[in-house]
């Protein structure tokens, strides 16, 4: 009896946990571009609040940014 009851409390386990649980190829690719979805709207979201407040002066531009912006500042023809 306690073997029986040790291998259906394993199944029970084993039922319960999602780990175990087997996907299709198909799944993972919808749960992977549902992630490099939500992954990429995050991303966008960033760069468009970063532009405004570049935009309204309250950050501090890198130099990539100001080179974007401002390319003037990096003309060395006047020296």
């Amino acid at each position: 009896m306690g073997d029986e009851e040790a291998a259906m409390e394993q199944e029970k386990l084993s039922c319960n946990n999602p780990r175990t649980v087997p996907i299709t190829e198909a799944q993972f690719l919808s749960w992977k571009r549902q992630k490099d979805a939500e992954a990429s709207a995050k991303r966008d979201e960033t760069a468009r609040k970063r532009a405004e407040d570049i935009a309204l002066g309250a950050v501090q531009m890198n130099g990539r940014e100001l080179f974007l912006h401002q390319p003037w500042v990096f003309d060395n023809s006047q020296y």
